[in-house]
């Protein structure tokens, strides 16, 4: 694709940030955004109305540059490494950086692929700079050969703090190459859109995956940057290895602020409804039911042609993003959660009562709930939901059973934190 002006400038460059806390709805569309260079403009919770303002990593130029200059860089980012208009990768080779290397994740470097899909390694047109891809099918760690083209790594990528989101399983497994290597890494530091949830069942390490690389909860309220730091910490990388680390976090943040995200993550996230959502609607990928890929309200809303007693119905189809959703081209019958307040949507953390839903109605017709992948339990972090939900446990019973291990995993986490309740 060829680029004009600043590498990937966008023709929109995001969802449009509140300043307001209570701005966020389920019509939060992407729309163009007008931002100065070092700011992203946000609410800092629900009490508060009065905006202010997050500097993220990639913007704190005076703190990286000195740390970089003469390095052989690799950087891992894709579509959502922009400060404003601008790409991390041009801030960089503006400043006399020298990149070699470009590593894209899950969605490719622009962020188009559907969810799993393979992605090619290519060469940046504007700048010839070689894009290795780590979702290409073919291993997940790079080669020697690459692993010798540079110094350090700098990864800059927007996450949302979902174990089963692919992002951060692409950090660790550079952690892991840059341990084994030899070479340095570092985080421009990013907002988690959800760092005010700790929700979930720790991950059983038997089930470890694409989807579940370490033993967290499913939210784990931690930025990319603090992530690291406890993957470094805890002896999670191969052989118990810790890398040379350096986190570049950002300013003016803290564990309550409401940041909307400036451009959307992956194609089926595109607002924060869909964000706050997906802890408790993602489940429905290991099941027959739709959850709205293929559609405009991906992961707000589910159903499924066999869904009886409904009175909201869609049908998914082919586009970009979601080239072959489930359900395509079906009349599915379901439920309909994309006029949700976003602040109800936080407040209830994972809600397994879409889950049970659509279990009963369809399981109660003889039709096919779970898929026989084993997805949902790999989703799930545990075996044993999937048999809790079948004997008529509520989601009240069932979220009951992980309260130990968020307890757990807030003790744990707590030296690795950088930003202030």
């Amino acid at each position: 694709m060829k680029q004009s002006g600043t590498l990937l400038r966008l023709a929109v460059v995001g969802i449009a940030i509140a300043a307001t806390a209570c701005a966020c709805t389920a019509r939060g569309t992407q729309v163009p955004s007008a931002r100065t260079a070092q700011e992203q403009t946000v609410a800092t919770g629900p009490e508060v109305s009065k905006a202010h303002s997050v500097v993220v990593g990639a913007a704190r130029t005076d703190r990286y540059v000195p740390l970089l200059q003469g390095k052989r860089i690799a950087l891992l980012s894709n579509q959502t490494g922009m400060v404003a208009d601008r790409h991390v990768l041009d801030i960089m080779l503006e400043h006399g950086l020298q990149v070699t290397t470009i590593f894209s994740p899950e969605h490719g470097f622009r962020g188009t692929a559907d969810a799993g899909e393979h992605v090619s390694s290519s060469v940046d047109q504007k700048t010839g700079i070689p894009i290795a891809s780590l979702y290409d099918g073919k291993s997940p760690m790079p080669s020697a050969e690459t692993m010798s083209k540079f110094d350090v790594i700098v990864t800059d990528i927007q996450d949302v703090g979902l174990r089963f989101y692919t992002y951060y399983i692409t950090m660790v497994n550079l952690m892991d190459a840059a341990a084994t290597y030899g070479k340095e890494f570092v985080v421009f530091d990013r907002p988690n859109p959800n760092i005010m949830t700790v929700d979930g069942p720790i991950l059983d390490m038997k089930l470890k995956s694409g989807v579940g690389r370490l033993p967290i909860p499913t939210v784990y309220g931690m930025t990319m940057g603090e992530l690291a730091q406890m993957v470094n910490g805890e002896g999670w990388l191969k052989e118990g290895k810790r890398v040379p680390l350096t986190v570049i976090p950002c300013e003016g943040y803290t564990r309550h602020t409401r940041y909307e995200l400036p451009i959307a993550p992956s194609p089926n996230l595109p607002n924060m409804l869909s964000v706050y959502l997906y802890p408790s609607t993602c489940y429905f990928e290991g099941t027959t039911v739709s959850l709205g890929r293929g559609t405009d309200w991906p992961f707000q809303v589910y159903g499924h042609p066999a869904m009886t007693g409904r009175d909201f119905s869609f049908t998914p189809r082919s586009r970009a993003g979601a080239k072959n959703p489930p359900q395509l081209d079906k009349l599915c019958h379901g439920v309909d959660l994309h006029s949700m307040d976003c602040e109800a949507a936080i407040a209830q953390g994972i809600n397994l009562e879409y889950v049970i839903d659509a279990y009963r109605d369809l399981t109660g017709q003889g039709q096919q709930f779970f898929l026989k992948n084993n997805f949902f339990d790999l989703l799930m972090g545990r075996t044993d939901i999937r048999q809790m939900i079948a004997q008529g446990m509520t989601a009240a019973q069932i979220k009951a059973t992980w309260a130990d291990d968020v307890e757990q995993f807030k003790k744990q986490r707590a030296p690795y934190l950088i930003y202030p309740e």
